[in-house]
């Protein structure tokens, strides 16, 4: 009698042990019968809805790991004013739910169920960057596993914050990030991971991005780090996205039209400076470049100095200067067409050497036009200037025009001042040849420069 008694009593114990103990394993078992007959009963799943508000682990020394993935299909806008980026992504998060599992023999064979997520425990993961609320649609649903696996999708409509580099628009890259964490649980509680390999991502990312507009996706880098706050340490999980700026666009309407206006500017060159033209389309063509840059603005960006900038105002600067060159030019023809003043000795020796370098420059003034040192047979490519000066007078012609006894001396002046005439205008020649190289020197350099510093 009495053995039986501690017989019962043991059942008894037992039975209570079992009862206090229920829910202590690795996943609490669902009760599952009657699923191939009348469906999923929701009370079967009552208990584990219940305890949405914990975290769904047996044993606080194993924190739940989350894996983490997402699909960028768009990048939408890239505002380099205020410094953000817009895109879309798909995000994906799986975890093991260890308040939830059955065994799929004893319930139809039903393997994977879809569960609505108000009735889940759901990681609190967020974009560090993010500068909106999360603004995702409600009623979504998680996949759930006869073993426990969670796994939930959602889309997001990130404008993040991303520091934009604009020194080599257009063709700039930029590397934005998104760092995804946890704003409660500490590494103690919650640990994060991949759920697809990097690459993975990046090539899903390439093959499936929907914007076909100013910006193409490169890469896709992962990095994982801890934050400390106070003390508590944090994990976290941070992709960087590379971008870049498809330049088309800016090449075609920025960048050849002006490098044809500078071109054009160069080629002016070759008009003759003694035809008066040059000088005024030079000048057209500056106020048409200015009109190109104000035309053009609206797709400079609005901050920062980008080195299209710099391109820009080096191809002003060099039409400033072809301008000033002209009009320097000008001056000096006129000036030895109208009173031409002596020559210093060093710059007729310097003309000498320039066109005749076996010539001596006449240190004093010479009788006659043989014993000149240069004659306008001397001066290579030198047009006859006496429409500006005149023909050299006769003795009878100077005599009727009021030299008379002197003809000679007179013949001899106008013939030195015809000479220096064509000195002034060949000196005039040469500077104009010796700066249209110095121009185009500091314009291959200018461009050369530009060029190699946006390859680099």
């Amino acid at each position: 009698m009495e053995r039986g008694w501690l017989h019962g009593e043991g059942l008894l114990l037992c039975l209570l042990l079992h009862l206090l103990l229920q829910g202590r394993g690795d996943t609490f078992a669902i009760n599952c019968s009657g699923f191939e007959q009348h469906g999923v009963d929701p009370a079967a799943f009552q208990a584990a809805f219940d305890r949405k508000a914990f975290l769904p682990i047996t044993n606080y020394s194993n924190p739940v790991r989350v894996n983490i993935s997402f699909t960028l299909s768009a990048i939408l806008e890239v505002n380099v004013q205020l410094q953000m980026m817009t895109s879309f992504l798909w995000l994906s998060m799986k975890w093991y739910n260890r308040f939830i599992g059955w065994n799929p023999e004893e319930c139809g064979g039903i393997r994977k169920l879809s569960i609505a997520t108000e009735n889940l425990w759901l990681p609190d993961i967020f974009i560090q960057e993010l500068l909106t609320v999360d603004q995702a649609p409600t009623g979504l649903m998680a996949y759930v596993n006869s073993e426990g696996q969670v796994r939930y999708g959602r889309p997001i409509k990130a404008i993040t914050i991303c520091n934009l580099d604009i020194f080599y628009f257009p063709f700039d890259q930029q590397n934005c990030t998104f760092t995804f964490n946890s704003f409660i649980y500490t590494v103690e509680n919650m640990v994060l991971g991949m759920e697809k390999k990097v690459q993975e991502i990046s090539n899903i990312s390439q093959n499936l991005i929907q914007s076909k507009g100013e910006w193409v996706l490169l890469s896709i880098h992962q990095s994982t780090k801890k934050t400390t706050v106070g003390t508590d340490q944090y994990d976290q999980l941070v992709f960087h996205v590379a971008i870049r700026r498809r330049s088309k666009l800016y090449v075609i309407n920025l960048l050849v039209p002006s490098s044809f206006l500078v071109a054009i500017d160069a080629l002016s060159f070759y008009l003759p400076a003694e035809s008066q033209n040059r000088a005024p389309f030079k000048m057209t063509l500056l106020l048409g470049y200015n009109v190109f840059l104000l035309m053009m603005n609206d797709l400079l960006p609005d901050t920062g100095t980008p080195l299209i900038n710099v391109y820009f105002t080096v191809c002003l600067s060099l039409m400033v200067l072809s301008l000033l060159e002209t009009i320097f030019i000008t001056y000096l023809l006129n000036l030895a067409t109208t009173q031409p003043p002596p020559m210093p000795p060093w710059l007729c020796s310097l003309l000498l050497h320039c066109t005749s370098p076996m010539k001596c420059c006449p240190t004093a003034p010479q009788r006659g036009n043989k014993d000149l040192g240069l004659t306008l047979a001397h001066l290579p490519g030198l047009k006859e200037p006496m429409e500006f000066v005149g023909k050299v007078p006769g003795p009878q012609e100077a005599e009727s025009n009021g030299c008379p006894g002197s003809a000679r001396i007179c013949q001899e002046g106008a013939v030195q001042k015809q000479h220096l005439v064509s000195l002034w205008i060949q000196f005039s020649r040469m500077m104009d040849t010796l700066l249209f190289r110095l121009y185009l020197f500091f314009m291959a350099t200018s461009v050369i420069t530009v060029i190699v510093l946006w390859n680099t």
